[in-house]
């Protein structure tokens, strides 16, 4: 399906009836609970073998989605050239995806984290200009302004607020460049993990923090202390291993998108400086009710980077309650709307949340509806076992951990 363009929803349709995921397994269609009228599409419709994701990807953050899961979208309903949209970006997976498909980018998110993991992505400096860099930064003399002891070594700890004093006072002074900026993003990805390839003692997945008083439960637990772990040496190797996959071509595509590319931080209700009706393809998820604590998860993370993560906290939006969620999403819909363009197109993955008790599609379907899109379908994208979903003991397809469920809609030729 890569290479293709179907600009109509009659197009869009053919195209999905057609479709023969891996092994040739024709997709299913059918009329999902809840949604009379609307169809749907399951299957698997993209692995992590199916299309080789590139290895700049591999940057850990909580409730993120597959590559391959905008990349379909991107293939199926773009040319080179339109915009491409995420207003939820996180990692920004959708931005960087869409830069190196040789797409227009604009990527939003309430916390500016977000922009900090993403924008660097598109100027990766060389192995070498990040060695010759880090050769410059002092590992003593930094000094943590908080306890981390729970986590880190003291030499390490040391290395890590040394680090982190120079890459805010290169901010401040105005002197930082794209090669400061890619080094904080690998630091930021590394200070916390499971394995030795962190900076900290074992902890749990990269995807979040634990608070210092869980850690210390850990630390007990299993008896561990923190070992030294050389910083630079992590962040050398971390930078090695994305920049592993990058070809030449796919880094001046992304030089490309990026010196046009747009990283919003804010609400995504409120995007003014998105101009009306410019943006062919939004693919994002949004937050699931109260499931993911994206403000504890990063506290660590916005330490490091010198944000205040309690300001941050009060503009992330954690609705606990359907309806609570349904108002925000109402009026991120109406947003979406006046952003897209004629004929333009919305991919809205969400999940089946609180045991399968709710199954947020069928609360997405009617936001779309009202802002004025037509809903052409939902795609549900059904994984085998996944290595997040065995980490937390949750069973294959239980809890929505390894579906994706897309409902897509389209805004009419006519607007």
């Amino acid at each position: 399906m890569a290479g293709t363009y179907r600009k109509t929803p009659r197009a869009f349709h053919a195209c999905l009836a057609a479709f023969r995921g891996p092994g040739d397994r024709l997709v299913l269609v059918g009329k999902p609970p809840g949604l009379s009228g609307i169809r749907q599409y399951t299957g698997e419709f993209w692995t992590s073998r199916q299309r080789q994701a590139s290895s700049l990807h591999e940057i850990s953050y909580r409730a993120c989605f597959k590559p391959q899961l905008p990349r379909f979208f991107i293939d199926l309903l773009t040319r080179p050239g339109e915009i491409v949209y995420d207003p939820f970006s996180g990692r920004g997976t959708t931005a960087v995806e869409a830069g190196l498909s040789g797409r227009n980018v604009i990527a939003n998110d309430a916390n500016p984290l977000s922009r900090l993991l993403t924008e660097p992505r598109f100027f990766p400096p060389t192995l070498p200009e990040i060695a010759a860099r880090l050769e410059t930064i002092p590992r003593d003399g930094g000094q943590a302004d908080r306890d981390l002891s729970m986590f880190y070594h003291p030499q390490t700890e040391q290395e890590i607020a040394a680090l982190r004093e120079y890459l805010i006072a290169r901010n401040e002074e105005g002197t930082a460049d794209a090669t400061d900026a890619w080094i904080r993003m690998a630091a930021t990805n590394r200070l916390t993990g499971h394995s030795s390839g962190f900076f900290s003692v074992y902890t749990l997945p990269p995807n979040q923090a634990v608070s210092p008083e869980s850690q210390r439960r850990i630390n007990k637990k299993r008896d561990q202390v923190p070992e030294y772990r050389d910083t630079h040496a992590l962040i050398l190797k971390k930078s090695k291993s994305l920049l592993s996959g990058l070809t030449p071509a796919a880094m001046a595509r992304l030089a490309r998108a990026g010196e046009g590319a747009r990283f919003l931080t804010g609400d995504a209700r409120d995007t003014p400086s998105i101009g009306t009706g410019t943006v062919k393809l939004t693919v994002t998820s949004p937050p699931f009710l109260d499931i993911v604590q994206y403000r504890d998860d990063n506290w660590l993370r916005c330490w490091f980077c010198g944000l205040d993560e309690e300001a941050i906290g009060k503009t992330i939006t954690m609705a606990r309650t359907v309806a609570e969620w349904n108002a925000v999403m109402g009026a991120v819909f109406s947003e979406l709307y006046r952003i897209t363009a004629p004929g333009g197109w919305v991919a809205f993955e969400v999940g089946e949340v609180r045991k399968k008790t709710v199954r947020l599609e069928e609360h997405v379907v009617p936001l779309g509806q009202d802002a004025g899109f037509s809903c052409e379908c939902v795609i549900i994208n059904q994984q085998v076992f996944s290595k997040t979903s065995h980490i937390w003991g949750v069973g294959n397809n239980e809890c929505g951990t390894n579906t994706n469920r897309i409902v897509v809609f389209s805004k009419p030729d006519s607007c």
